[in-house]
């Protein structure tokens, strides 16, 4: 395949004119929404008028005038359209990680006779960390069972609470079967929380016609909310009423003004908030949402799949030495392409130099991340050709290359 080839398929993209309402430095390929999403042209504007007017000028009033209150509802309602869930289930609140907290102390309330909760190993540390220390708070009641993907159909039983998820793999984008996955759960009396961080805004979700009883995921990777954007938290309407959250905060009482001393929980999916929630991060947040929400899900996939299979073609025609992380297959894989190599972490930082931009995770793979809303299949070829001079040259062999930085 040849560049007027590549760039004909631009051309042709049905998707093409939204890669112009982001904010995307020249001469940079970027590949790492899969970590951090780009900016929208909208967000900067959005930001000022929010801190300008509406804190500047409005003050606490916002509350009211500004409609700040209804922010968690409002952009769960636009995230619940993303995932296959009502307007009612889904809140914008915290991040991941206390909304995995919130879900499975909800879950495991669920079903008090059962002690496992179970993932796979290898999934997201924080999902692991999290699970580890609910087990840990229960003094004993709870137990955290870590098993290989393979292993973990076998061993939903009558003692496992709660099987917690990620639906795409954060490091191979390898993709679970949500649907297979919750009916064996669910046949074994165990519900499920689905992790959607590499999902939301990737490809299609859906939660209810899977049937899932709780999920999270976050907003700044395929949302393209900003760093550190409010995550979201999802919970089926048939077990808002039966759960008393863990997290108990003012937020997610049913009248937080009227200060009374004893909890009382907010009727349906506003019991999942917690404390006050951080407006300027859901404003930005907002704006991605409203982006995405104008653009074909269908489409996107589609555009994914096609970008992911031009990258694992070109990789496999140019270079050699390294090895295919993530599944061949497209239907099986997320929106994103991992390659394992023993130097990956050099190799990643002399790209990046080069204005090629993915990131590495331990012990040796190169994540690619592919954002159809301005990932061009000419970024696809660019990268390869970049790839493959550095590993000609030899350059990523220069010791600069090699030190690590905090973030990989």
């Amino acid at each position: 395949m040849d560049l007027d080839t590549i760039r004909a398929m631009d051309a042709a993209d049905p998707l093409r004119e939204f890669r112009e309402r982001f904010e995307l430095p020249e001469g940079v390929v970027y590949l790492d929404g899969n970590s951090l999403g780009a900016l929208p042209r909208v967000t900067a504007a959005r930001m000022t008028d929010v801190v300008s007017r509406e804190w500047g000028q409005d003050l606490i009033r916002s509350w009211n005038s500004n409609h700040w209150i209804e922010a968690p509802r409002r952009l769960g309602s636009k995230i619940a359209r993303l995932i296959g869930a009502k307007d009612h289930e889904v809140v914008a609140a915290d991040s991941t990680s206390i909304n995995v907290f919130k879900a499975l102390s909800a879950a495991v309330q669920l079903r008090p006779g059962r002690s496992i909760i179970l993932s796979e190993t290898g999934n997201f540390p924080t999902d692991a960390y999290m699970m580890q220390g609910l087990a840990h708070f229960s003094g004993g009641r709870l137990t955290q069972k870590l098993l290989p993907a393979d292993e973990i159909p076998a061993a939903l039983n009558d003692q496992v609470a709660v099987l917690l998820l990620t639906q795409t793999h954060y490091k191979t984008g390898r993709l679970h079967d949500m649907a297979a996955l919750t009916r064996a759960a669910h046949a074994a009396g165990a519900l499920v929380i689905w992790d959607l961080s590499h999902s939301a805004g990737a490809l299609p979700v859906d939660l209810n016609g899977c049937e899932a009883d709780f999920a999270v995921g976050c907003g700044y990777k395929y949302l393209n909310g900003g760093p550190g954007a409010p995550a979201f938290l999802f919970c089926a309407e048939r077990h808002h009423a039966h759960v008393f959250p863990a997290l108990s905060g003012w937020f997610g009482h049913a009248a937080p003004f009227a200060f009374d001393d004893a909890y009382e929980p907010g009727a349906g999916i506003d019991r999942f908030q917690c404390g006050t929630p951080g407006i300027l991060g859901m404003a930005a947040l907002e704006c991605g949402l409203d982006l995405m929400l104008e653009a074909d899900m269908a489409a996107i996939r589609l555009k994914s799949q096609a970008l992911g299979d031009l990258f694992i073609a070109l990789i496999e025609a140019r270079l050699t030495g390294f090895e295919l992380a993530s599944p061949r297959d497209a239907a099986r894989r997320g929106s994103q392409v991992s390659i394992c190599h023993k130097h990956g972490y050099a190799i990643m930082q002399a790209l990046i130099e080069r204005g090629v931009i993915g990131d590495f995770r331990a012990p040796d793979i190169l994540r690619f991340g592919f954002t159809p809303l301005y990932t061009r299949y000419e970024d696809v070829w660019l990268a390869i050709e970049a790839l493959a001079e550095i590993m000609q040259t030899g350059e990523w062999r220069e010791d600069r290359f090699a030190t690590r930085s905090a973030v990989t």
